[in-house]
């Protein structure tokens, strides 16, 4: 890259309007190769850089193995579509930790992205996720959008019956849409809050766009990066007396806010950040906009769960009682209703 000058930092280099200038021929062969199908494809599959992978992907099957209910899953979770994984294990398996942490894998994604790569998240399988189809950026998202990134490597070889990822190809060009869009309030939906709310309009992009699904049939030590918008998901594991291991590792990058839009309403006051550690050093990793690190005060503000936007503006039982005619007729005093019943049921202190 020959005096490139970047105008749009905020944009990740394999998503980048100026992709040519920014990976031409002065980039290692391989690391384009790589940018190419990230940028066209939304993915791309290279060997695990790791000589090693292969007593570390045994060793750890060994340690996790006690930790799932694989006979519980073949004779009842199988057919009910869930998914066994442990989420974090390098916080105690140091050969979880060591692929999440490869070098290489780190110097290659920060290239592809123009800063620097750090994992922030494991999960590791012992079958098939049997999910369905998705993007990550509504659970992990970052402002500027699209620095996220995730890594599924295969610790055996995978085929149509033992539950391979599938995913479309170019979708992660489509628009990244978020709980406004779907004419959702996350913070006034009752009940537990799930991807579920998104999946109808996910199936309605891939048929308007007669989006056609690939499979990766992954051999051992294989690795698939993925963008963060990229619509993938499990299939169907046929066999369910087949395991499927795999890890998968998330990554953000440096100088951003990273939150979780399926659970905030921004424009409602609400946004969940995320507190993230670095699994490479340990350590919290601030939440930043263009260098300046966001006010602690600001994140806890905005918690989702914790700010009633409607009590920002002074109680005035007058206009309460006006609100709620329901109450004036009750005789009851308007404030202790309103902190008893009121706030609970989320009624209008004004007309």
């Amino acid at each position: 890259m020959t005096n490139f000058k970047n105008s749009l930092p905020g944009v990740p280099s394999v998503e980048h309007p100026l992709f040519a200038r920014i990976f031409d021929e002065s980039i290692d062969p391989e690391t384009r190769r790589v940018a190419f199908e990230l940028a066209t494809k939304g993915y791309a599959v290279l060997d695990f850089p790791d000589q090693d992978f292969d007593s570390m992907a045994e060793s750890i099957k060994q340690t996790l193995h006690g930790h799932y209910d694989l006979e519980g899953w073949r004779d009842h979770g199988h057919k009910a579509g869930i998914s066994l994984r442990v989420q974090d294990a390098w916080e105690f398996d140091d050969n979880v930790k060591r692929i999440a942490c490869n070098e290489k894998l780190l110097a290659m994604l920060s290239q592809l992205y123009g800063r620097q790569a750090w994992p922030f998240q494991t999960l590791n399988f012992p079958v098939g996720t049997q999910q369905h189809f998705h993007t990550d950026s509504i659970h992990f998202s970052s402002s500027p959008e699209r620095f996220m990134c995730g890594v599924w490597v295969a610790m055996e070889d995978i085929d149509a019956s033992n539950g391979p990822l599938m995913y479309f190809p170019g979708s992660h060009r489509w628009p990244i849409y978020t709980n406004e869009h779907i004419g959702k309030c996350i913070a006034e939906l009752e009940g537990t809050k799930s991807q579920a709310i998104y999946e109808s309009m996910w199936r309605d992009l891939v048929e308007a766009h007669d989006a056609q699904p690939d499979y990766f049939h992954a051999k051992k030590g294989q690795a698939l990066i993925w963008a963060a918008n990229l619509m993938h998901g499990g299939t169907k594991q046929l066999d369910p007396s087949r395991t499927r291991w795999s890890q998968v590792t998330h990554y953000f990058f440096d100088d951003c806010a990273y939150y979780t839009p399926m659970m905030s309403d921004p424009f409602y006051g609400s946004i969940a950040f995320r507190a993230l550690t670095n699994i490479v050093t340990g350590e919290h990793v601030p939440n930043r906009v263009a260098g300046y690190e966001i006010p602690e005060s600001f994140i806890e503000a905005t918690s989702p769960g914790q700010t009633n936007w409607h009590e920002a503006r002074a109680f005035d039982p007058q206009l309460y009682l006006l609100a709620n005619p329901d109450v004036a007729a009750a005789g009851v005093d308007p404030e202790q209703h309103y902190l008893q019943h009121g706030k609970s049921e989320k009624r209008r202190l004004r007309p």
